[in-house]
């Protein structure tokens, strides 16, 4: 099948800051005051898009795929951080603005095509347009978790870090039979922990990194703030159709919750 691609789009002049005044901020954090020892991120809550882009060339219904954003995992991570106390933040900007979960240099951070779609915002970038859209949004976001972290670590408060994400349930015409995912590279101690919780509840199949892998090549949030500061952590996969709605990323939640507090013993 040939890629979707939009007629025309034409790139707007660069001006100074990427975000104007009627863009909303780079990200939300939730439970400021949380005592919990868990820290939840979602870099790709969000499908906003700044305006100075025009919506990368894309119709809204592309920006509402799975291409655009994870679907579900901001609702799922708001209401986990309200049952569970826990300080979360939540991530603004489209995926495809910049991939706030990609290193300098990975594949995809800006995505030229994405799951069959030709992204016309995204054709030819150069290191300015780059450089401006990390200045926006990757780094004040990563710089809030990173002074979120300083800031646990020199009150010495005990920190798990949840990378939250969901997966579409098919990916270029395969079926993901996965219910959710545990995925780690170097330290798979609170991912096993967690993917043991979740396979005892008897109805869900978990993926041991699968649907994906995190390795230094592909993903930024994990080595970057888990990893590197010797925290346990997991980047959690839930698939999509299973929090489409609020019923389902409530019962996620409340399932989540329920884990995590048993688990915090152990680990908190």
């Amino acid at each position: 099948m040939a890629p979707r691609v939009a007629d025309s789009f034409a790139l707007p002049i660069a001006s100074g800051a990427l975000l104007g005044p009627s863009d909303p901020a780079p990200f939300t954090v939730h439970q400021a005051q949380g005592r919990s020892p868990f820290l939840l991120i979602a870099d790709h809550a969000g499908q906003q898009v700044p305006a100075a882009l025009g919506n990368l060339g894309l119709p809204s219904s592309e920006l509402d795929r799975h291409i655009g954003w994870d679907i579900g995992i901001a609702g799922v991570t708001v209401e986990l951080a309200r049952l569970l106390d826990a300080w979360a933040i939540t991530q603004t900007y489209s995926r495809l603005v910049i991939d706030c979960n990609r290193p300098p240099g990975a594949p995809g951070r800006f995505a030229p095509l994405s799951d069959g779609t030709v992204v016309p915002g995204n054709q030819g970038l150069d290191d300015a347009a780059q450089d401006a859209r990390v200045q926006a949004i990757f780094a004040p976001y990563h710089g809030r978790i990173a002074a979120e972290l300083d800031a646990r670590a020199a009150a010495g408060m005990p920190t798990v870090l949840i990378a939250m994400h969901s997966f579409t349930p098919a990916m270029q015409g395969v079926a993901r039979p996965w219910h959710a995912g545990v995925l780690y590279q170097r330290d798979a101690r609170f991912a096993h922990a967690l993917m043991h919780a979740l396979q005892a509840e008897g109805d869900l199949v978990v993926g041991d990194n699968q649907p994906y892998a995190v390795s230094d090549a592909t993903d930024y949030a994990i080595p970057v703030h888990a990893e590197a500061r010797g925290l346990a952590h997991v980047e959690l996969e839930i698939r999509q159709d299973l929090i489409a709605d609020t019923a389902g990323q409530q019962a996620w939640a409340r399932r989540l919750a329920r884990l995590l507090q048993a688990l915090a013993p152990r680990f908190g």
